[in-house]
């Protein structure tokens, strides 16, 4: 995916995350992975919820919290870019949010329920803006990002963690 981005759009960093965005229009791709993360949850055991494969390491629950939480924020940054908004961001503190998410005690009904009203607000978010909007670059976390790199990233982070869920957990 990253053909389409010029380096300018976002931090290399986020390379591994674009790379894994499997549609070249954002607003297609959130469309797919959302059926693909309702599968996968479905998918997974009920006892499997609260594993972690190592002291230390997010449980399932967390895991997918994280995917929820960080749509939420990078939804946010794409708002404020394609808006020409100026003002930096400041990063997020994944280890801080995940243990104050109090993930573990919910059902994957809920994270479900959750993910689904998160993900069609960014789906209704990328669809309403243009071409112009989606290449405004903005800054996050000290480094530039345009809207449409945020929506990729999206895209390759649920991916991502959804792979690391099924490769060490399950």
């Amino acid at each position: 995916m990253q053909s389409i981005l010029t380096p300018e759009e976002y931090n290399p960093y986020y390379g591994v995350y674009i790379d894994k965005a499997e549609s070249s229009n954002v607003v297609d791709g959130l469309k797919l992975d959302k059926h693909k993360f309702i599968e996968f949850v479905n998918s997974i055991p009920d006892e499997k919820l609260t594993y972690s494969y190592g002291e230390g390491k997010w449980t399932v629950a967390e895991v997918l919290q994280h995917i929820i939480d960080t749509e939420r924020v990078f939804a946010y940054r794409a708002l404020r870019f394609a808006r020409k908004d100026k003002s930096p961001l400041m990063g997020f503190d994944q280890d801080e949010y995940v243990p104050n998410s109090n993930a573990n005690n919910y059902t994957k009904k809920e994270f479900i329920e959750d993910f689904e009203a998160v993900r069609n607000s960014s789906i209704t978010l990328f669809k309403g803006f243009t071409e112009d909007m989606l290449t405004q670059i903005g800054e996050a976390s000290g480094s530039p990002m345009s809207a449409r790199a945020a929506g990729y990233i999206l895209s390759g982070h649920q991916k991502h963690h959804l792979d690391v869920i099924e490769n060490r957990y399950l």
